[in-house]
């Protein structure tokens, strides 16, 4: 898989998740991080268990180039041997190369020893913005064999043969052909595997199933079948849904054994004449609810002995599904705590989890919000384990929304460094706007928020004086929460002294008329005129002091 993230920095990863519909072996396949350079991953694995894995059960193998000269068949590219990144077991961290300079080639590989269910990479830009790749390969077997017809000496054709894996998923089943053979063809290269069949009418086995190793070469697994000898016994083995158990180990009284085919059913043939009982060894997951009471072989008559039947009750399955928006999340980690400790699993696609044969008891169910979620409502739950399954442990997440907007003056001008207070679920949180203006919060949980700009220095209130918005549970983007503050009026220091109009309008004496005296004094004006321009000038100068004082 080549990928880009598509929103990668060094604070908002890349993660991505494979759920593996069947848990992985613990042999014979690997997985190769590559193009690691100017990025670093995190590895986390979890088993089917719930365990998460160690580095040493993710078996780190060692770091290579692909695009180094030394390598025949290589892509297209040219790198450098030397440029290979180094693994921290402590944190189970792949980086790459000191400079996080962007090159080519630079990888490594694992070959986990234990089973996985889901495995996490967790990609960090630490420079530019690098696209990685993933590979899984395996290394594939096959498993053969012959059933042959001991009564009649000759190859047994048309025996049914099943393939199981190792975590008892039916890998495949086949018949055997004229010649007593059979094959299975691409099963990865690891231990644990089970063959087994199932005789024909009228044919009966001694050994019915095998275990086959595959982790260093191909299987093989003989059967051989007989007639049935009188007097045979034979049943079932199912649970409470009349579903077929299979693989179980029945003893019947003297020490012989036999374990139930892929029908559920059992057969010893050639009991003897007396009282005889069976009983089955309860697998694990189930609880023997009944079993065949003591039956006697008479010694008079062949007729086969039938329904000896074993009745085991599934024990119960927790399961619940995970929700956003009404839709399934999958990939989310539950964990269920209970008598036996807790257990871990992840999501399916659908949203939908299920912890399958529970021990009775008290169990307490958590979700762990993924990145970009949070958990709306309980993120805990209480359940109480008993015959029943319990199902419906939903719970639901909702996505993390973000606000933004701009604070300007009334000419459009931004003003940075406002502070700027958001009120809301989890708050308040202050920020401060950005050299152009702007501000932005994001992971928020849904709910209502108040914005409110603290008016600085110079302004004397906002417009509006505050914005309330809505996050719901789709996690918005709300963006346009804007703001203009209103600067403070300037007034003139001293404020000047209006001018008053005269009442009377002056008369204009007529030309010659009297000798400059004032009127009815007979004074002199040349005194009155003096001070007149002493005024004046005292005016002029305080205009120029109020002027400086300005500037």
């Amino acid at each position: 898989l080549n990928l880009r993230p598509r929103a990668d920095n060094a604070t908002s990863p890349s993660e991505t998740t494979y759920t593996f519909a069947h848990a992985t072996p613990t042999a014979g396949w690997t997985f190769v991080l590559g193009d690691i350079d100017a990025d670093k991953v995190a590895i986390s694995a979890v088993g089917p268990g719930g365990h998460a894995l160690t580095a040493a059960e993710l078996g780190f193998r060692g770091g290579f180039n692909y695009c180094a000269p030394q390598f025949a068949g290589k892509p297209s590219c040219t790198g450098d041997a030397a440029d290979v990144p180094s693994w921290d077991a402590a944190t189970l961290t792949l980086t790459g190369n000191a400079a996080a300079a962007d090159t080519s080639g630079a990888a490594a590989w694992f070959e986990p020893n234990a089973p996985i269910s889901s495995l996490t990479f967790t990609f960090t830009r630490r420079a530019g913005f690098p696209v990685y790749q993933t590979w899984f390969a395996a290394i594939t077997r096959a498993v053969s064999g012959t059933v042959q017809d001991q009564t009649a000496g000759t190859p047994a054709a048309g025996v049914g043969v099943r393939l199981t894996g190792p975590d008892g998923t039916v890998i495949g089943t086949t018949t055997t052909a004229a010649d007593g053979t059979y094959s299975f063809a691409g099963a990865v290269a690891t231990g644990g595997y089970t063959v087994d069949i199932t005789p024909p009418a009228g044919k009966t086995s001694d050994l019915r199933s095998r275990q086959v190793d595959l982790t260093a070469a191909d299987g093989t697994a003989d059967f051989a079948v007989r007639d049935i000898v009188p007097v045979p016994v034979s049943g079932t083995a199912k649970d409470q849904h009349g579903t077929p158990i299979a693989g179980a180990t029945i003893t019947l009284d003297g020490g012989r054994t036999t374990v139930t085919g892929a029908d559920g059913s059992y057969l010893f043939d050639d009991v003897p004449v007396g009282i005889h009982v069976v009983r089955i060894t309860t697998p694990d997951g189930y609880t023997l609810v009944s079993s065949p009471t003591p039956f006697t072989v008479p010694d008079n008559d062949e007729t086969p002995i039938t329904g000896k039947n074993f009745l085991l009750q599934v024990q119960p399955t927790l399961s619940g599904t995970v929700t956003a928006a009404g839709a399934g999340v999958g990939g989310v980690v539950v964990t269920a705590e209970g008598p036996d400790g807790p257990l871990q699993t992840v999501t399916a696609a659908d949203g939908t989890y299920a912890f399958p044969r529970l021990p009775g008891g008290d169990y307490t169910v958590r979700v762990e919000a993924p990145q970009g979620y949070v958990v709306a409502g309980d993120a805990s739950r209480s359940e109480t384990i008993a015959v029943d399954d319990v199902t419906n442990v939903d719970f639901a997440l909702a996505r993390l929304g973000s606000l933004s907007g701009t604070v300007t003056d009334d000419g459009g001008a931004p003003h940075p460094d406002a502070s700027v207070t958001v009120t809301g679920p989890g708050g308040p949180f202050t920020i401060t706007t950005a050299a152009d203006g702007s501000y932005a919060l994001g992971e928020l949980a849904p709910g209502a928020y108040t914005i409110e700009v603290a008016v600085p220095d110079g302004f004397t209130g906002a417009a509006p004086a505050t914005r309330t918005v809505t996050i719901t549970e789709h996690g918005e983007l709300v963006d346009g929460q804007d703001f203009v503050l209103t600067p403070v009026a300037v007034t003139p220091t001293p404020t000047p002294t209006p001018t008053v109009a005269p009442t009377t309008v002056p008369t204009t004496p007529s030309a010659g008329a009297g000798n400059g005296a004032l009127p009815a004094t007979g004074a002199d004006p040349l005194p009155i005129i003096g001070a007149g321009a002493v005024l004046f000038l005292g005016g002029v100068l305080a205009l120029a002091f109020v002027r400086r004082r300005r500037a």
